[in-house]
């Protein structure tokens, strides 16, 4: 399995709590530094609680599941206001 693979793995497991809420990620894409670009879809990308979902959720699953992760960022993030 490889990197993009064992990623999308990852967010198998939190997508259904993103779905419920109206949003999803998509892998934008994964750097030679091993950081994983994601981009946020429908809700996620305009919800003020984005930048908590992404660093409590989405990243932590992903560097959970992942170890060779060295980060995750999202390309689209509404920064906490």
């Amino acid at each position: 399995m490889n990197l993009t693979e064992q990623v999308e793995q990852a967010l198998e497991t939190i997508r259904p709590y993103l779905v419920a809420d109206g949003g999803d990620v998509a892998i934008e894409e994964i750097t030679p530094e091993n950081v994983v670009r994601l981009k946020l879809l429908g809700n996620c990308g305009s919800c003020k609680m984005s930048f908590m979902t992404m660093k409590a959720g989405v990243e932590q699953a992903i560097m959970k599941a992942v170890p060779q992760i060295t980060g995750v960022e999202a390309i689209n993030l509404t920064e906490p206001v």
